[in-house]
């Protein structure tokens, strides 16, 4: 279990505010922080990660105290044992691939850890090559692979996938759902993008100019509510299922029983939806 109590003052899009969350993470979850730009959702996982610190505030993970700012405790990153992706790699590029899995390795793990994950994420092919010459999705499997050989107790992720292709992100997201079931990692992810909330989460904490609006899984944090007959939504398919599939529209969340109009849908397709008798038009 993590257990969050901070408040850090910020400069937000609408100007000076504060940070203020008050929440419990369950371990072994998959919890998406989701909200504008500028909501505070980075400012969140950098204190997480010791590279912030709050004004106020407590952190304990599984019983430990990793701050405590009116005991004076404040474990440095070194001492938290997580793993972090950046959106933008922060891979050292005069390293191999390799190198840089080897150099993130702690000093009482066997080496046959680099081994197990290059093996893991496919990375043998590139063991020789460095950064620049790999693709984003490349760079990042590869730093996803570098969070992981400290075997970490948490994996915080921000936007990892953000400037990544759709065909790439919709593959890099498999990757860290394999790497979720396989390892049992408690991950928290920053993400804008709502079908990908909706593919790899458990939990979705919804914050906005810096506030916890809600909490709870997708469905519950967006969810379904009747709409007004009569006219057409527009909307995007965030889940496709055995019977139904859900569509968010205008921030609700709704499911629609498969038909002849769903079987060729997928995820991230832009439809229309007629509220009178929920007639759906894929849109181009």
């Amino acid at each position: 279990m993590i257990k969050i109590n901070i408040c850090k003052k910020l400069h937000l899009p609408q100007g000076n505010g504060e940070l203020r969350i008050d929440t419990e993470i369950h371990s072994q979850s998959f919890t998406a922080l989701y909200g504008p730009s500028g909501a505070g959702k980075t400012s969140l996982l950098r204190i997480m990660a010791g590279l912030l610190k709050p004004e106020r505030g407590i952190i304990e993970v599984n019983g430990q105290t990793w701050l405590n700012t009116d005991k004076k405790i404040d474990l440095s990153p070194q001492k938290r044992n997580i793993g972090f992706v950046f959106q933008d790699y922060a891979l050292f590029s005069n390293m191999t691939v390799a190198e840089n899995l080897r150099y993130a390795l702690p000093s009482h793990q066997s080496p046959a850890r680099v081994e197990e994950l290059m093996t893991t994420m496919n990375l043998q092919a590139w063991a020789n090559l460095k950064p620049d010459v790999l693709s984003g999705g490349q760079k990042q499997r590869v730093a996803l692979a570098r969070a992981l050989v400290r075997q970490p107790e948490v994996l915080l992720l921000d936007e990892p996938l953000s400037a990544l292709d759709d065909a790439t992100r919709s593959q890099l997201q498999q990757e860290l759902l394999k790497v979720y079931q396989q390892y049992n990692l408690t991950t928290l992810l920053v993400s804008h993008h709502l079908p990908e909330v909706f593919k790899l989460a458990t939990h979705v904490i919804k914050i906005e100019q810096g506030q916890l609006l809600q909490s709870g899984t997708a469905a519950q944090v967006f969810g379904w509510q009747p709409q007004d007959e009569g006219f057409y939504l527009t909307g995007e398919v965030v889940s496709v299922e055995a019977y139904s599939l859900k569509i968010l529209v205008q921030q609700q969340l709704m499911e629609i029983k498969h038909s002849s109009q769903t079987e060729n849908l997928k995820v991230g397709d832009k439809v229309s939806l007629q509220a009178t008798d929920l007639l759906l038009h894929k849109l181009s």
